[in-house]
């Protein structure tokens, strides 16, 4: 309410401001909701449920229309065919992204390598992930602490299958992933009801909140102040010098020359601090480059592989049939031993047919901008630089002219088909494609299909007391990953 009083005094100093800034008339604009002048259709936007508001208006409007938030010019990908031409046919023109404010101030002014605008750092900046963090040999490198973490987690689910206790899956897995976050990225393990793993908790909820939410200087150039009386900017202040203070004593205590190195395995920290050593690179990293990588490493890192399992086992109660046959299958496999480690894994086809069916319907980041960084033609459209492109793979994978029953889960139809996750299918880009596709995905894969197996080898799922599989939902958190709103709840049963 204060924002919009603010709003409304503002509105003749800001209609003059338009009036003074306006740009030339786009001969040929895409289609879109008309809007009201000035804010465009900023007053229309669901932001609880974007993916789902702007799929809506695809079915109206186009796979690709337009939208105008403010002075901001938005395109709404939608489908298959006009992913492939903004990441493939103009890839080179949308490689760009659009500097949000709280993305921006949380990555050290776009030191890191998600959110950096297309240039010839971000070139260094891949090609070092690249070749130094997300490689298969790392991620075979993290594979010890991968199946230490799930086979902790199996205990502890272990235990209240025991009591008869139910399980807060969403939870469990949200500590699963955070853990294996903290000893990749820097080598530590907080104990679950720690006073540092509470610390780390908080800070990664305020900054998953900070890089989502709206301030209006990202609309309105000239409104900046009004993010400042609202408290945003003291809010993203406060929540930008604790997560650097965590940072840094990280850092000191990779440098401190008293660290032990008995047992401890290298990790990302200790990779970042020999690069800048060597200066292998064309860019010398400083101290804001490596806290801008560590800072996508938590953010991307944590939270979308947990989303990924809890939806994949909200799919799975809700439909036994595919939850029976993919149990068949690891328990076919394996059959005495009591953990599935991720040799085991790679044979279980039908697994990794759920973890595709279930990114296609719940992709853990929906909605993925990237910026225009020049003119170019798009379908015949007329696209100004600046113009901001969300291709929502959420509502790519509802695609009736891809999939046949799109709403349905049903793992099956990927039998036979080439279709996989490397960005060459337009149809499934849960992780993007061309050249900003996330350079993660074979680590969060990992964890999640290596999850899954154990989850479904050692237990039999049950709905708890009182509920039935029709009362399970698909509400999602607003936010930049898609989280399941309502916890899901499960009773596990020990078979193993």
């Amino acid at each position: 309410m204060t924002s919009l009083i603010i709003f409304l005094l503002s509105f003749p100093l800001l209609l003059f401001l338009l009036n003074k800034h306006r740009k030339r008339t786009i001969v040929n604009w895409l289609p879109g909701p008309p809007g009201l002048p000035l804010i465009g259709n900023l007053h229309q936007f669901d932001s609880s449920n974007p993916q789902r508001y702007l799929w809506n208006l695809s079915k109206q409007y186009g796979a690709l229309m337009s939208l105008r938030l403010g002075f901001a010019r938005i395109i709404v990908v939608s489908s298959a065919k006009m992913a492939k031409e903004i990441m493939k046919t103009h890839d080179l023109q949308f490689s760009s992204r659009p500097a949000f404010l709280g993305q921006q101030k949380l990555t050290y002014n776009r030191s890191d390598l998600a959110f950096v605008p297309y240039n010839d750092y971000w070139r260094e900046m891949r090609k070092l992930c690249t070749v130094h963090l997300f490689n298969s040999n790392k991620i075979q490198q993290f594979r010890p602490i991968r199946e230490d973490e799930v086979f902790r987690t199996i205990e502890k689910i272990t235990k209240l299958a025991v009591a008869s206790k139910p399980v807060n899956l969403s939870e469990m897995m949200t500590s699963l992933t955070s853990a294996i976050t903290c000893r990749v990225a820097f080598g530590k393990r907080y104990e679950d009801e720690g006073t540092e793993s509470s610390r780390f908790h908080a800070l990664l909820n305020e900054t998953q909140a900070m890089l989502g939410s709206f301030f209006f200087s990202d609309y309105f150039p000239f409104m900046s102040w009004v993010d400042k009386l609202t408290g945003m900017i003291n809010r993203l202040e406060k929540n930008f010098k604790e997560f650097d203070a965590f940072y840094q004593e990280l850092i000191d205590d990779h440098l401190d020359p008293r660290r032990s190195k008995t047992d401890q395995q290298e990790d990302i920290i200790d990779v970042l601090l020999q690069i800048q050593k060597k200066r292998e690179f064309k860019i010398d990293l400083t101290w804001d480059h490596i806290k801008g990588v560590l800072m996508d490493v938590f953010a991307a890192g944590t939270d979308t592989s947990a989303a990924t399992v809890i939806w994949a086992m909200t799919y799975l109660m809700k439909n036994p049939r595919v939850m029976k046959r993919a149990k068949e299958e690891i328990r076919r496999v394996i059959t005495n031993k009591g953990f599935v480690d991720e040799d085991e894994v790679h044979k279980f086809k039908y697994l990794k047919d759920v973890v595709k069916e279930t990114l296609r319907l719940q992709p853990p980041i929906p909605l993925v901008p990237r910026e225009a960084t020049e003119k170019c033609i798009v379908d015949g459209y007329e696209i100004p630089p600046k113009s901001i492109a969300y291709v929502n793979a959420w509502a790519i994978g509802r695609d009736p002219e891809s999939w046949d029953n799109a709403e349905e889960f049903d793992p099956d139809r990927f039998m036979g088909s080439s279709i996989d996750l490397k960005g060459q299918n337009y149809e499934l880009v849960p992780f993007g494609a061309g050249r900003r596709m996330c350079p993660g995905m074979f680590m969060g894969l990992a964890n999640v299909e290596l999850t899954l197996a154990n989850l479904l080898w050692k237990f039999d799922w049950e709905m708890p007391a009182g509920m039935e599989k029709e009362d399970l939902d698909f509400d999602v958190l607003p936010g930049v990953t898609m989280l399941k709103k309502n916890a899901l709840w499960l009773m596990a049963r020990n078979i193993q």
